[in-house]
């Protein structure tokens, strides 16, 4: 066995024996503490909501044990057992052409990922999200966002895979240079142009009708130096009860979006200070970082990619008998995440790091009071635990725990009256 294959393998188990013991531990924390409210919840969160989001994350945790599982499997049935293999030797047979057989083989493969995952995906949605009361979809939208989804890896994922092994395969050495120069371009196109042209087909975007809330809402971006596109709610409840908010787009394009779940359910001082949150992340440069962060990583990838595409044992550790650009990119994207995963923690600190920034700013710009209901409205009509275990939490969670978020912003409110 070769020392690569050796090194996939302990990765790999090493991976999913640490996240199984993580929802174990999980679990535990918060079964033995879901028949009492935590103190600070006590008058705004009842037993029986807080048992609801218990039941809620056990549930999930179940869910997510078996998904990890089968991922797994499946990724060694990929890889090591030699799916991608014959896929690649089926499109290889010389009738396409290098450049279109690699473009079908790596598209091929995403959807046939795309179909094994289905019946996870619904019984996702029609099972455990519809037991909680949650789901609100329907089959037959449910399978329009399929086929919507396919359409569009089809439409955008075409092309550029297509250019990505063009480069690959035509512009020397220091391809992955060129690469990079071309996601980076396709990434922002792709921010600039999704609030625009593509979440529109899943849902609709409406203008904020809201007269009051628009106009305070209006004041507070002029106060945060914020210019948008406009204000738009979006038909969340056709899909869930789940609530957000968010910005999106690029430059010009940029709009604030709300979930109609969400404006049923918070004050008009709740949804200012949840929106004086989400501009503290542009305030703080955060969504900067990230996308410098992304293109540094990506960079890094492609760098690595370039020389481990020249590499026969890449391949052969892997399962694949013959090598391409095609295979050297798709067994790329689909094994570095076994061995990034332990960077997890890292990135859920630098990301619970910016949330706590974020209300920093929210604070300097609407109630702290008003954003502590809104936190707990979002737990709670989410059925978010409020008693995650902290180590899993550690590792995973990109937002701090309710506890210790509202308890950073209750010492603000403290610090500021004495």
């Amino acid at each position: 066995m070769h020392i690569f294959t050796q090194l996939f393998l302990l990765a790999l188990s090493l991976g999913l024996l640490i996240q199984i013991w993580l929802l174990w531990r999980h679990k535990q924390h918060v079964a033995a503490h879901q028949h009492q409210v935590p103190s600070a919840f006590a008058d705004a969160v009842s037993l029986d909501e807080h048992q609801k989001a218990a039941n809620y994350t056990l549930t999930r945790i179940k869910a997510a044990r078996f998904e990890l599982i089968l991922s797994t499997l499946l990724l060694l049935a990929w890889t090591l057992g030699g799916g991608l293999n014959w896929l690649h030797q089926a499109w290889d047979d010389g009738s396409l052409g290098t450049l279109p057989a690699g473009v079908a083989f790596i598209l091929s493969a995403f959807l046939i990922m795309g179909l094994l995952d289905i019946p996870v995906s619904a019984w996702r949605t029609f099972t455990l999200e519809a037991r909680f009361g949650f789901n609100r979809t329907t089959p037959q939208r449910f399978v329009m966002d399929l086929l919507i989804q396919t359409g569009l890896m089809l439409l955008i994922g075409a092309p550029l895979v297509w250019v990505l092994l063009w480069i690959m395969s035509s512009t020397g050495s220091l391809w992955w240079l060129a690469a990079w120069a071309v996601w980076i371009v396709f990434t922002l196109v792709m921010t600039w142009a999704y609030p625009t042209f593509i979440a529109p087909l899943f849902n609709k975007f409406e203008p904020l009708e809201d007269t009051e809330l628009q106009g305070r809402i209006q004041q507070l971006l002029s106060r945060c130096g914020f210019a948008s596109n406009g204000i738009f709610v979006m038909d969340g409840s056709q899909r869930s009860s789940h609530g957000n908010a968010y910005f999106t787009g690029l430059g010009k394009s940029k709009r604030i979006v709300f979930f109609d779940t969400l404006l049923k359910s918070l004050t008009a001082d709740e949804m200012e200070a949840v929106l004086a949150h989400e501009l503290g992340h542009f305030k703080r440069k955060h969504v900067l970082k990230r996308m410098l962060t992304m293109s540094a990583t990506s960079l890094l990838g492609l760098a690595l990619l370039g020389w481990l595409s020249q590499q026969p044992w890449f391949y052969n550790a892997l399962g694949m008998q013959q090598t391409s650009d095609a295979a050297a990119l798709l067994l790329f994207l689909m094994v570095i995440p076994v061995f990034t995963q332990f960077l997890q923690p890292l990135s859920s600190w630098l990301m619970r790091k910016q949330e706590f920034e974020a209300d920093d700013y929210a604070i300097e710009q609407a109630s702290p009071t008003a954003m502590i209901q809104a936190l707990v409205k979002l737990y709670r009509e989410n059925a978010n635990t409020l008693t995650p275990d902290p180590l899993y939490s550690a590792y995973h969670d990109s937002h701090p725990p309710a506890p210790i978020r509202v308890s950073h912003i209750a010492a603000s409110i403290n610090s500021t009256s004495t």
